[in-house]
């Protein structure tokens, strides 16, 4: 007697352990530990993970399984245990853990059917509900709701005539297309050929094709090379060539050519930098590397041939880069490298697209994946090392349960690989970088540009001053001057805002009412394309007003700027000028980023302007002018990163120009010229920016001197929010030691989103053993509530967004 343990898909706390399940003999030999099941749970079956087989239980009467999803295990026995640590490390539950590992086409989808009982015929069925089984002996459960029936089944179900089943589908589709293939070997070819009537030359031409060919062949690439689809139809129908469906993979870079590259010739400090990343290889010693190199200082290069050591040892490498600067430029130069080794994973592509990239590599096809933060769960066996390119980038946390960070996750699945990881970044976290002040990291330096270019020379406006001076326009003159220059001499400028959209908000001039959303308490953006004010937080819009709501004036005016209005200035200031819009609104739809950066590329626009999409891993040799439009809207947020996140965007952005031969310049424009992250992104002085930052997070107890964990509570009914958040506090406060302070319960920077209200809590601590168990506590507690009364609590034990 063969017994499964099984996690079941209801992340809660009381199924949050393992559920133990017969396995029947015929499934005796699939179910290992890492498959998903199908197994009956209370009234209906669901999916299940198997985490381990044993031969006894101590329940008397177990249930058997229904049936395997899988015929390998998706989940290898040490994603496994990476579950337990993520359920452990993120306070989630391990049904969510193991769900993030997967791609979303194997996340199971339920069918509701309802099935008439074993022994039923339609005719025992009262007479509204024998239509409903008209077509079989099951019907879709929507199908009765529609149609009103569901208390005439409960009825029939106590007679014990119908039943309700869940039945678990996959998302799963396999690509299959149709191949042709010779039924016998190139003699028998040869010998029916001499059979066919010499007027059947397209059939003899096929047949000459599968003697040289004799593998099967997509219908569509016979058709494409000249082959017709009457001869294929009739050697079938002779019985010499067989057709069959056949799966291929979806591929996102199909009839994409890469040209093969060789290694580039080393720098002396990109020597020195690799050179302990190469030792660490080789001995198999799991160390951190912080890679702290400027802009175009040659750190894709030393990625590249780290991973060349690591394939030819036979093992395999992870490539985590932000999902902003996925660009085709970064995939394009992996791709060169190492061909057909590379997997690609991003949300660029469509749920099949990812599908297939993960089964590439489950099945050893691959040995390289470059992808963003859930690329870190790659299925491999035999990891070499873990590259975390932007190591700083807020998109490496994920913001849902489960709250990890992919950083922490690489260096966990490193330590048990017994293998690097490389944190590279021209601005560290602070975090990442006091940890290798303190040797914890091994810090590696590249302290120049490759090809000893300097550093673009950056000049700060005081936009107060421009107000002074008369000039009302979003371009100070020494931008414009500049840009006018640019044009004239055919060379490209970046401009970057960090905003999309055409105003931040709409505002009556007369009585100073703002349009806000109904359902969250934010400013509505105006949106000038499609003549539109939208909520970014819920989605909500309705169309421009022309008289204010408040007091009827007609002086409705347009505050702060977007994107989209930046666009509309420059076609009339440059009417010559040809731009290039990207945000959001101009790359929703698949491949539009790859085909707006290409025009841009190739010289079809002076101008690009765009939102932090544009910030990172850009490298044309032409640019030579960045503008930074306003360089004030992250520094005013309520989070104590903001200006660690305005000095990195900065030197992001200046990166981008003067990369190769011709110099660049680099103009900010501010309202706050004084404030140090702006002085010193001018400089690009990373290590004073550190120092001057260091002091003000030591004065109020932020990372890295302090770890902080954040509970935010949110309710349709704000009573209920605060009360909630106020015995939080009290309890949390009385687990834990003098050392720790305790903030709240305050109303979120974000008071209300979607008719929510918001309350939370932010604890900072240095050591806490009880916190952990505490905070899982609050979650247990409340559970009851959460599901019945729609309370939310979420904890997140390292917040990267405050609001």
């Amino acid at each position: 007697m063969k017994i499964a343990s099984v996690i079941v898909d209801v992340p809660a706390k009381q199924t949050d352990k393992t559920f133990d399940y017969l396995i029947p003999d015929n499934l005796e030999s699939v179910i290992v530990p890492g498959v998903r099941v199908n197994v009956p749970f209370g009234p209906r079956n669901i999916q299940g993970f198997v985490t381990g087989i044993k031969t006894e239980s101590e329940f008397k009467k177990l249930k058997e399984i229904a049936g395997a999803l899988d015929l390998k295990p998706v989940l290898n026995k040490e994603l496994l245990l990476l579950g337990e640590w993520l359920t452990e490390h993120s306070l989630c539950y391990r049904i969510s853990a193991y769900q993030a590992m997967l791609p979303a086409a194997l996340k199971a989808k339920y069918q509701k059917k309802v099935v008439l009982t074993e022994g039923t015929s339609k005719e025992d069925l009262e007479e509204e509900a024998r239509n409903l089984f008209s077509s079989g002996s099951e019907a879709s459960w929507e199908t009765a709701v529609e149609q009103n029936l569901v208390n005439l089944l409960k009825r029939e179900s106590d007679r014990g005539l119908v039943d309700v089943v869940y039945e678990v589908k996959d998302r799963v589709r396999r690509k299959k297309l149709k191949h042709i293939l010779p039924l016998g070997d190139t003699d028998s070819l040869a010998e029916q050929k001499e059979r066919l009537s010499p007027q059947a030359k397209a059939q003899r031409r096929l047949l000459d094709f599968f003697q040289e060919h004799p593998a099967p062949v997509e219908l569509k690439t016979l058709v494409a090379n000249g082959f017709s689809q009457a001869a294929v139809k009739a050697l079938i129908k002779a019985g010499i060539l067989g057709e069959q469906d056949m799966e291929v993979y979806r591929d996102p870079y199909a009839g994409r050519e890469f040209q093969r590259q060789e290694p580039l010739v080393l720098t002396e400090a990109q020597e020195k930098a690799i050179a302990p990343i190469l030792s660490s290889i080789e001995e198999e010693r799991h160390e951190v590397f912080l890679l702290y190199g400027v802009t175009g200082s040659g750190k894709t290069e030393i990625y590249l041939q780290s991973i060349q050591q690591v394939l030819e040892k036979g093992e395999e490498a992870i490539v985590l880069v932000p999902e902003i600067s996925l660009t085709p430029q970064m995939v394009k130069r992996f791709k060169e490298r190492f061909g057909d080794l590379v997997a690609v994973m991003h949300s660029g592509l469509s749920a099949g697209e990812k599908y297939d990239e993960w089964r590439k590599i489950q099945r050893r096809e691959v040995k390289v994946v470059v992808g963003a933060r859930s690329a870190i769960f790659a299925p491999f066996k035999n990891l070499g090392i873990i590259i975390i390119d932007e190591e700083h980038e807020t998109s490496y946390k994920q913001e849902e349960n489960p709250r990890y960070h992919a950083r922490d996750v690489a260096i966990h699945r490193a330590a048990t690989h017994r293998c690097p990881v490389v944190l590279g970044s021209a601005t560290p976290s602070l975090e990442s970088f006091a940890r290798a002040q303190k040797g914890v990291y091994t810090l590696l330096a590249l302290p120049k540009r490759m090809n000893e270019q300097p550093l673009p020379e950056v000049e700060i406006v005081d936009m107060r001053e421009e107000m002074r001076q008369g000039n009302r326009s979003m371009f100070s003159r020494s931008l414009f001057e500049k840009l006018e220059d640019r044009l004239a001499k055919g060379e490209q400028t970046v401009l970057f805002l960090n905003k999309r959209g055409h105003s931040s908000f709409v505002m009556c001039r007369d009585c100073g009412y703002v349009i806000n959303c109904p359902n969250c308490e934010i400013t509505l953006t105006y949106h000038r394309y499609q003549e539109q004010m939208k909520c970014h937080y819920c989605g909500y819009e309705e169309p421009v007003p022309v008289i204010c709501p408040e007091c009827t004036s007609e002086h409705i005016r347009y505050f702060g700027t977007g994107t989209q209005k930046v666009e509309e200035e420059l076609t009339k200031l440059l009417p010559e000028a040809r731009v290039i819009r990207m945000d959001v609104d101009t790359t929703g739809k698949k491949g539009s980023h790859e085909r707006l950066l290409n025009a841009f590329g190739e010289g079809a626009a002076d101008i690009l302007l765009g939102t932090q999409m544009i910030a990172k891993g850009l490298d044309f040799p032409n640019i030579t002018l960045v503008g930074v439009l306003s360089a004030d809207t992250m520094l005013h947020l309520p989070d104590f990163r903001s200006s660690e996140k305005t000095f990195q965007l900065l030197t992001q952005v200046s990166g981008r120009a003067g990369r190769h031969e011709l110099p660049g310049e680099v103009v900010i424009q501010t309202y706050t010229p004084e404030h140090y992250s702006i002085e010193l992104a001018g400089t690009q002085d990373y290590d004073r920016f550190y120092q001057q930052e260091m002091m003000a997070r030591k004065l109020h107890k932020y990372p890295p001197f302090y770890y902080i964990a954040l509970v935010t509570v949110s309710h349709e009914e704000l009573m209920k929010a605060v009360s909630v958040t106020e015995k939080i506090t009290r309890y949390i406060s009385s687990r834990l030691s003098k050392e720790a302070v305790v903030l709240g319960p305050v109303a979120s920077p974000i008071p209300r989103i979607k008719n929510r209200y918001r309350y939370q809590c932010l604890i900072k601590y240095k050591k806490e053993p009880e916190l952990r168990a505490s905070l899982r506590q609050v979650l247990d507690r409340y559970q009851q509530e959460t599901a019945k009364e729609g309370l939310q609590i979420s904890l997140d034990l390292n917040p990267y967004i405050l609001m």
